[in-house]
């Protein structure tokens, strides 16, 4: 008798005690929220833009970071090694969706085929083997192309009217994006119509900066074009100082690079794409497929004009780009 009442005891303690923890549990549970890795390959320092436009995408999409999300930011400042195991721990963990630039978009498809990844880039992400096809791209990765590249003619254009009497154009790539040979191109077949003649230099590393500059400024370069690449992005001060030092009128890709002193820029809207693929992670969180939402473009762009720095370099701004600006940086 005195066993089953022991029992019986043990038994009630038992229970109670399984229902004091069902709270416990169910609290634990609610706190689970989704967590997203974002991932670049140069540093986060240069990306507070980037950064701000990707969490208004997301809260567009139902979702506010440290409430219903969690955002988890990663960088590999130009160290491949470095963002690869980034990547890999991304995929191990494994996060409920991985946001990239191209080049962290590659690494983590490299990692996973799983895990959601979506990547803003200005090339094509086809010819970067990312996707299959822009429409309905299946398997595990979709995203938002900006169109850097690919306007060799206009951005040649605005610097002759800015410096019609440039001869000879400079022209900074990024080695380390696959983007540059389209660049590349698109500039060369450019520059006949326009009447210059291009110095062509490709920085693979920050090291090449310097040296990029010093052969630009041997060869008698009257203007510079700067392309698009995380790398070059990410040394937009150094690459805007040194072009103001050498009184070399320059036009950049992206609104950053003059809001940073250069002189102009004239690109697709980075800060646009990064809402948009905010957007499309919280549409995967929701659970929809990666696959099923095809690549998005994003076609927003602005001129931007640093009439300080125009003025430093004892530039006047035509009337025609006077009308055509879409912000003058004072």
């Amino acid at each position: 008798m005195q066993f089953g009442q022991l029992k019986r005891r043990d038994f009630i303690s038992l229970v109670g005690g399984a229902a004091a923890a069902w709270p416990v549990v169910a609290r634990a549970q609610r706190a689970a929220i989704p967590v997203i890795g974002f991932l670049r390959s140069s540093t986060l320092a240069d990306a507070t833009r980037l950064v701000t436009a990707f969490r208004e995408g997301v809260k567009d999409a139902g979702f506010t970071e440290g409430q219903n999300v969690a955002v988890e930011y990663r960088s590999a400042d130009n160290d491949q090694d470095r963002l690869a195991a980034l990547a890999t721990d991304f995929s191990r963990r494994p996060v409920a969706v991985i946001v990239a630039n191209v080049a962290a978009a590659v690494a983590a498809k490299a990692a996973t085929t799983t895990v959601p990844i979506v990547f803003a880039t200005g090339s094509d992400p086809v010819e970067d083997h990312l996707v299959p096809r822009l429409n309905r791209p299946g398997g595990n990765v979709t995203g938002v192309v900006f169109f850097a590249g690919q306007m060799g003619s206009k951005v040649l254009d605005l610097l002759h009217q800015l410096v019609p009497k440039a001869a000879t154009v400079a022209v900074l790539l990024d080695a380390t994006t696959s983007d540059t040979v389209v660049e590349q191109h698109d500039l060369e077949a450019a520059a006949p119509a326009i009447g210059v003649r291009l110095i062509v230099f490709k920085a693979a590393s920050n090291a090449d900066i310097e040296t990029a500059f010093a052969t630009f400024v041997g060869q008698g370069a009257g203007a510079l074009v700067v392309g698009a690449g995380a790398l070059l992005f990410s040394n937009r001060e150094r690459i805007v100082a040194l072009a103001v030092r050498h009184a070399i009128p320059a036009v950049y890709p992206v609104r950053e690079f003059a809001e940073a002193g250069g002189l102009m820029s004239y690109g697709a809207s980075i800060s646009e794409a990064y809402r948009q693929v905010g957007i499309y992670a919280g549409r995967i969180l929701k659970g929809e497929k990666p696959g099923d939402l095809s690549v998005m473009r994003s076609t927003r762009f602005e001129l931007v004009i640093n009439l300080k720095t125009a003025k430093t370099l004892g530039l006047t701004l035509p009337l025609a780009l006077q009308v055509a600006v879409d912000e003058v940086i004072e």
